[in-house]
């Protein structure tokens, strides 16, 4: 049986109504959420990019930045605090963001806004090496790209984040206006609350077949879980392709459990469930913005296969992102935005 719980926004809003949903084969895959490491500030004055409400907050500010950075009589100072964007988190993530954030700086917000040319700038501090799961051919291609379009790089560890600005471990204060931070993911609340074993990472422990071992007929996928030591397995990349395939894993599993009569709870305690999970690293890919992109192919970093960069890799992770739109509508608007940026220079989604 699982206990729910109605969502409402605000203590104006209507008592929330508490309901049961009983359940045969119940499958946890309640995702992550960001990690501050226990910074102070981070979670009132840094935005995530986790949520949609998350990509909407960070278009207000900006916009609210911009507009305020024209207000007269403004001193200096607080105009290029306004204008300077902050990223905290050197991965994928956080790389897309800035290469993309620059990329309308560049293209969109000097044109239409002329007073900010040379205020409006962007920084991105990782604590080490940035996109360090990639190779260091990729590494040093996207560290120059970066560069040529504007974006800072600063490594150091942020040891406290004030409404205004950040202080590094060194001593340095960062003032900033927009502050987006991308620094991987940890166990959610939720996650943390439930009193199933955890794997190293403090996630649902599963087994070999995504089951939690503790309680009968409760699966678990994504990132919210990851493998007991007691399976030898190592942790899982957090991922999309993971949870990907562990979802259509445990489709066929529950597919053949349904077929031998173990639909029902508690029928399959003895059943044969087949073969195990295996992961396959399918590679990784991160666009740096100006058509640019990194794609590495490889199953490890120390591994051999395809890793590139430039125009085609972007050209790549394009084609790969049309693919993974789920409706024929939505991948038709993605393909007329990709035609339109290559053909005429202009991303339709940022109008």
């Amino acid at each position: 049986m699982v206990h729910c719980e109605t969502v409402t926004e605000g203590s104006s809003t209507l008592k929330p109504w508490k309901f049961k949903i009983a359940y045969d084969k119940l499958v946890l895959a309640c995702g992550a959420e960001a990690s501050t490491f226990g910074i102070n500030g981070v979670l009132e004055n840094a935005i995530f990019l986790r949520e949609v409400h998350h990509a909407q907050e960070i278009r207000r500010k900006l916009l609210l930045n911009l507009m305020l950075s024209e207000v007269p009589g403004i001193s200096e100072d607080e105009k290029k605090r306004l204008l300077h964007c902050v990223v905290v988190g050197g991965g994928p993530t956080g790389v897309e963001f800035s290469g993309e954030l620059s990329d309308f700086i560049m293209k969109d917000v000097r044109q239409r806004y002329a007073h900010v040319k040379d205020d409006i700038r962007v920084t991105l501090i990782e604590a080490r090496d940035i996109l360090s799961s990639f190779d260091d051919r990729l590494r040093h291609y996207a560290i120059k790209q970066l560069n040529k379009s504007g974006v800072k790089l600063v490594r150091g560890i942020v040891k406290e984040v004030k409404p205004q600005k950040l202080i590094l471990d060194d001593g340095t204060e960062v003032p900033y206006g927009l502050l987006v931070w991308s620094t991987g993911v940890g166990p959610s609340s939720f996650v943390r609350s439930l009193d199933f074993p955890k794997d190293p990472g403090g996630r649902i422990g599963i087994d070999e077949w995504m089951r939690v071992p503790s309680v009968q007929d409760v699966f678990a996928i994504g990132d919210c879980s990851g493998y007991l030591e007691s399976t030898g397995k190592s942790t899982l990349p957090a991922l999309a392709q993971v949870a990907e395939r562990e979802g259509k894993y445990l489709a066929n599993l529950f597919n053949v459990m349904g077929k031998a009569g173990g639909g029902r709870a508690n029928s399959a305690k003895e059943m044969e469930l087949g073969e195990p999970f295996v992961y396959k690293h399918l590679g990784s890919m991160a666009t740096i913005g100006r058509y640019k992109a990194l794609v590495d192919l490889r199953e490890s970093k120390e591994g051999k296969g395809i890793s590139m960069a430039g125009f085609v890799s972007w050209f790549i992770w394009r084609s790969a992102y049309l693919t993974r739109v789920v409706s024929w509508r939505n991948r038709f608007y993605v393909a007329i935005n990709w035609l339109t940026t290559f053909v005429f220079g202009r991303d339709i989604s940022r109008i």
